[in-house]
């Protein structure tokens, strides 16, 4: 797939210079009960906040441009406390699972629900877009809402 495949260039207003925080345009372009599709569009800089995709295989594929990607897995799953509401009970430990640079044209990743870095943050390194497919897409009520971390980075436990 290539950006022009779905109207993009990077000449388009969402991949702008930006004075302060650079914006993300996401471009929503499917959504059925199996799965969602989507394009985020990142201005040079641009920051997606490391976040998870709970119970979910996502495919994405960089169209164009550069974008560092750092992501992670949880150390063991099977021992994740939770309260009563679902939520991690404190710190967790994750593991690294890619700290790198991807440059367009590349092969299409593939995060799977436990495992491949599900939890993950994007940098726009240049002006870039990707295409998400999530299976299935989000649903609070069916337990797939989108939660943010903050990574705290330490040597030794």
């Amino acid at each position: 797939m290539k950006p022009a495949d779905v109207g993009l260039h990077p000449d388009l207003p969402f991949f702008r210079d930006y004075k302060g925080t650079p914006p993300v345009t996401y471009l929503h372009l499917h959504q059925c009960p199996k799965f969602s599709i989507g394009i985020f569009c990142l201005p040079q800089a641009a920051v997606i906040p490391l976040h998870n995709h709970p119970g979910m295989t996502v495919f994405s594929k960089l169209l164009f441009g550069s974008m560092h990607i750092r992501s992670y897995d949880w150390a063991d799953s099977s021992k994740q406390i939770r309260s009563s509401n679902g939520e991690l009970d404190g710190p967790c430990l994750a593991k690294l699972n890619t700290d790198s640079v991807m440059n367009a044209p590349c092969e299409t990743s593939i995060l799977y629900p436990a495992a491949g870095g599900n939890m993950h943050c994007f940098t726009a390194v240049t002006s870039c877009a990707v295409l998400d497919v999530l299976r299935p897409p989000y649903s609070g009520p069916e337990g797939r809402d989108c939660k943010y971390y903050t990574e705290v980075l330490c040597s030794s436990f």
